[in-house]
């Protein structure tokens, strides 16, 4: 009975199994260190070593923060909200046919309409709001239009995948009891499908329109207007004091905004 039971003791892995495990641990490891090479290959280590050094002399001087310069930052500050919240307009009027064409259970054409829709989706999700702007900053000048439409195009990708996917996880049951009474697809648009996508739908955009708060903030770096535009003038003339000022600004503003975006999501769902 010892005998048997030693031999009937449970593995995890074979040993085929685990060989191939330790293998592919083997073969990550290998890959991380060819990737660091090449990451660093061109490094400078000597201003590596310096950062600390650097970092608490520059930290020095960001402190205190410039309290003074607090006024100038209001107006650029409801720039910053306005850009967050046209965009996330724009992004969602944009995103809604994109969802409904994307989703299996809507889309009027699996084979033509539906992969459309998914790649507008996927290279909305590919390009950052800050090479959206750059792009739309070079082509139709800088301001807060260019912000505005970045914001929008970049939540195209957001907004439009999370609610396809919720459109496909609609209960049939309505949907089928809608279809039974003779109701055209319009109909079942309206009175199965929407109902039971609203929740998610407001949940998406509030959660959205939180991130795009914190994207606005620094699309001034590349023309397009807000807190930003601030942030790249103090940082041209070395006013750290200023740029202190401005990151606490963008912080407070965040954190009102997820404490707000939270509420609502709440409230909604």
């Amino acid at each position: 009975m010892t005998d048997a039971s030693h031999r009937d003791t449970w593995r995890r892995h074979t040993q085929r199994q685990g060989l191939t495990i330790w293998l592919a641990w083997l073969g990550l490891v290998a890959l991380t260190v060819w990737c660091w090479q090449i990451m660093t290959r061109d490094t400078i280590w000597f201003f590596v070593t310096d950062a600390p050094t650097q970092a608490a002399d520059i930290g020095s001087r960001m402190w205190p923060p410039r309290l003074s310069y607090l006024p100038e930052l209001l107006w650029p500050l409801w720039d910053t909200l306005n850009m967050a919240t046209l965009g996330t307009m724009l992004g969602i009027l944009m995103a809604v046919p994109v969802a409904f064409l994307a989703a299996r259970n809507t889309t009027p054409s699996a084979l033509v309409l539906r992969p459309a829709a998914l790649f507008v989706i996927v290279a909305s999700r590919s390009i950052n709001s800050l090479i959206w702007a750059l792009l739309l900053v070079a082509i139709m000048g800088p301001g807060l239009l260019a912000g505005v439409i970045a914001i929008g195009l970049r939540s195209v990708g957001f907004i439009g995948k999370l609610l396809y996917e919720a459109i496909e996880e609609v209960d049939s049951v309505p949907v089928e009891a809608v279809i039974a009474t003779g109701a055209g697809r319009a109909q079942v648009l309206d009175y199965a499908i929407v109902p039971q996508v609203l929740p998610a739908f407001w949940g998406i955009s509030v959660f959205r329109w939180d991130i795009n708060i914190r994207e606005s903030a620094i699309l001034g770096l590349v023309g397009a207007g807000g807190l930003g535009l601030k942030l790249q003038s103090s940082l041209n003339v070395l006013a750290w004091p200023q740029v202190t000022m401005i990151l606490l600004v963008i912080l407070a503003t965040v954190v009102v905004s997820e404490w707000v975006s939270a509420r609502v999501r709440k409230a909604i769902i």
